[in-house]
């Protein structure tokens, strides 16, 4: 299966709680993915090298995830034209606003797509929206996403229908 999703985390431990559901997203959908432990910080010049290269090497989307200054997917988004996802990390110091608010407010130049926090879906969320990029011009992809949101329907459906009878034997 051939890459197409380039995730960088800020720290290892960003990996199980803030970055794995997206990477669970992307496995769903049979789309390839590598992770890595590259920080804006600490090897700027690793973020710089994968990040220009990463295009060359087949990749389609970058998904950054980091907490606190979280400047990792800006930096990867002044080194590339690909996509960028940003899932802000949630922090112990506010909760993840700040981790928000450093990927959220980037410079008009560059563009990121910023999801919710990890622990709020961003995670989640980060591999979806990859998976909508890569399903503009990959057909099997978009057949997996409608199937995807078809169940969505379907379990809001099934949930209205327990609300109705639950609200129909309260009231008669």
């Amino acid at each position: 299966m051939k890459k197409e999703v380039l995730i960088l985390m800020g720290s290892y431990n960003d990996f199980n709680d803030n970055v794995w559901p997206a990477c669970e997203i992307l496995q769903e959908f049979n789309i390839g993915w590598d992770a890595f432990v590259a920080s804006a910080h600490r090897t700027p010049e690793r973020v710089v090298k994968m990040v220009s290269e990463a295009k060359a090497n087949g990749y389609k989307v970058i998904i950054c995830a980091a907490g606190g200054a979280a400047h990792l997917a800006g930096v990867a988004a002044a080194h590339t034209c690909l996509p960028v996802v940003a899932i802000p990390v949630t922090t112990l110091v506010a909760g993840g606003l700040d981790s928000l608010l450093s990927m959220a407010q980037m410079p008009g130049d560059i563009p990121v797509g910023c999801m919710g926090t990890s622990k709020s879906g961003g995670a989640k969320n980060a591999g979806l929206f990859a998976a909508r990029i890569i399903g503009v011009t990959d057909a099997r992809v978009n057949e997996c996403l409608r199937d995807y949101n078809g169940t969505l329907r379907g379990r809001t459906d099934r949930n209205n229908e327990m609300l109705q009878t639950l609200i129909r034997e309260r009231t008669t």
